[in-house]
């Protein structure tokens, strides 16, 4: 992962990020329903958005793409605006077939 924007986005974070757009944007989406919607497992999403939250991780911090909360029992991702600006930069999904 570089900048982020375009080519340089791994097709995960991409994934991750544009579902995250399509929630609402003071609820957020739970990390099992991300994860259904994705394909995903919860560790493969946790270590993903590690790397695009805002943490100090061999000196270098994230992008602050996403923000990972804990409601009671419950994991939540958050798109944060560094995400947004991304999600907004990047071209049109294309329909699938």
């Amino acid at each position: 992962m570089t900048t982020g924007i375009g080519s340089d986005l791994d097709p995960l974070s991409e994934s991750i990020l544009r579902a995250l757009a399509g929630a609402p944007r003071d609820g957020g989406v739970s990390l099992p329903r991300l994860g259904k919607q994705l394909g995903q497992g919860a560790s493969v999403l946790m270590r993903q958005l590690t790397l695009m939250g805002d943490a100090t991780l061999a000196g270098v911090r994230g992008p602050g793409w996403v923000r990972v909360v804990q409601l009671d029992d419950r994991w939540v991702v958050h798109l944060e605006a560094p995400g947004r600006a991304v999600v907004a930069a990047l071209p049109p999904q294309e329909a699938a077939s």
